[in-house]
């Protein structure tokens, strides 16, 4: 029998336990009532943790954090500010393995928090704006708390029958948004680059920030693209208005854009609304290697901190600073380096800090995220370093000639030694 409550009759202590482990919604599908109680009343239920993949709402700061421990498989979003106070447990996984390991009990479940859309005719709620590991938690849980929004949209693909709600909050309030970025000259170089990749009917998988929307941009005289991504912002509504974003050449779901994230605005959230056209998934189906490998002409496009001049590229962490994370992104370079037709490439400026350091290095200053034997092509505002299939030695030279010219020199001297013995 599911419980019907109003947010300010939510009492936490009757429904966690001392100890118990949360699942709690992440992204834009963050339910934040539900968040909101946590840091409110966790501290008096006692040793209380949860666990979220990333973060945008700004709830999670370092005092907030004090009520329960958090953990995250990265420090994406606002969840930044927590690593910087060594408040952020962090969990190194694929996004394909999150749900796999709540399955397994790896990643413990005991209360699932999540946001729902109300309900259709059926009683069936719809995730909205998140699903990836969402269904997981939900099987795994003791618990099932759902924050009922009437604001978030009606999304086909993954459903959360009413019966499986244990406590149903009502709330009405804007789920959270992530605006544009400002896009830069930079940004606009690297995308330039990277968008010569993209021919017609290619499949995307693409991500939200400067670099991605500056690439979508430059994308609408393209025809009959498709979209497989884990996640997809804005820019995905203007290429489906423009008639670039068709999914007619897609192997399978062929008319509809997959993901299993809607990062974005109210302009993608209304966009979404019981379309046809779009269809939630959970990451079994989104970043599973068996499905990606039916699609050709996959082009995925992912992020980095650094990339060493062999091609191991680091997306996690500078120095002594966790900035990113793991993500999805071995899952889809596997992916569009396997493609026929296809490619992976990861994107990055030349520099960081204001122009004082190269983000090709001859050494990283931090964790490989995605080994050098997967990488198929690194792109800066300097051009693209096509690496499949290239020796040690020649990978440091492509990667030197889209290096920014003032550390060009340096990297010339780090990297005879791989070009004098080979490796």
């Amino acid at each position: 029998m599911t419980a019907l409550l109003e947010a300010a009759d939510l009492d936490l202590s009757t429904i966690l336990r001392a100890g118990d482990r949360i699942v709690v919604g992440q992204a834009c599908g963050e339910p934040a009532t539900l968040i909101e109680v946590l840091i409110a009343q966790g501290g008096a239920i006692g040793g209380v943790s949860a666990f979220i993949a990333t973060s945008f709402s700004g709830l999670f700061t370092p005092a907030a954090t004090e009520a329960f421990t958090l953990s995250s498989m990265g420090a994406i979003g606002a969840l930044r500010s927590l690593t910087e106070e060594h408040r952020l447990g962090i969990v190194p996984c694929h996004v394909s393995r999150v749900g796999p390991m709540i399955e397994a009990g790896i990643l413990g479940c005991d209360v699932a928090f999540v946001q729902v859309s109300p309900a259709d005719e059926h009683g069936d709620h719809s995730f909205g704006l998140v699903s990836d590991h969402v269904r997981a938690a939900v099987a795994a849980a003791r618990v099932v708390v759902a924050e009922v929004n009437d604001q978030v949209p009606f999304t086909l693909g993954e459903r959360l029958p009413g019966a499986r709600i244990d406590y149903a909050v009502r709330v009405s309030r804007p789920p959270v948004q992530v605006p544009p970025a400002r896009i830069g000259p930079v940004d606009e170089a690297i995308a330039a680059h990277a968008a010569a990749y993209i021919e017609d009917g290619a499949v995307l998988q693409i991500g939200v920030g400067a670099v991605p929307d500056a690439v979508l941009r430059m994308l609408h005289d393209r025809t009959d693209l498709g979209v497989h991504s884990g996640m997809i912002g804005d820019g995905l509504v203007d290429l489906v208005e423009s008639g670039a974003i068709t999914n007619a050449c897609k192997a399978i779901d062929r008319g509809v854009s997959v993901t299993g994230a809607l990062i974005g605005t109210e302009r993608l959230y209304r966009f979404a609304d019981r379309n046809a056209a779009i269809r939630m998934c959970a990451t079994d189906y989104t970043h599973d290697a068996g499905v990606l490998a039916r699609l050709e002409r996959l082009v995925t496009i992912n992020s980095a901190m650094e990339v060493d001049l062999t091609g191991q590229v680091n997306a996690e962490q500078s120095g002594g600073s966790y900035l990113g994370g793991t993500g999805g992104q071995v899952d889809f370079v596997r992916a569009g380096a396997r493609s026929p037709g296809g490619h992976a490439i990861i994107a990055l400026p030349s520099t960081a800090k204001g122009g004082t350091v190269s983000r090709i290095t001859a050494a990283l200053s931090g964790p490989v995220t995605t080994a050098r034997s997967d990488v198929d092509v690194i792109v800066t505002e300097f051009g693209a370093a096509e690496l499949a299939g290239r020796t040690l030695a020649e990978r440091t030279r492509r990667l030197i000639a889209v290096a920014h010219p003032d550390f060009r020199d340096e990297l010339e001297r780090a990297a005879r030694v791989v070009q004098r013995r080979g490796f």
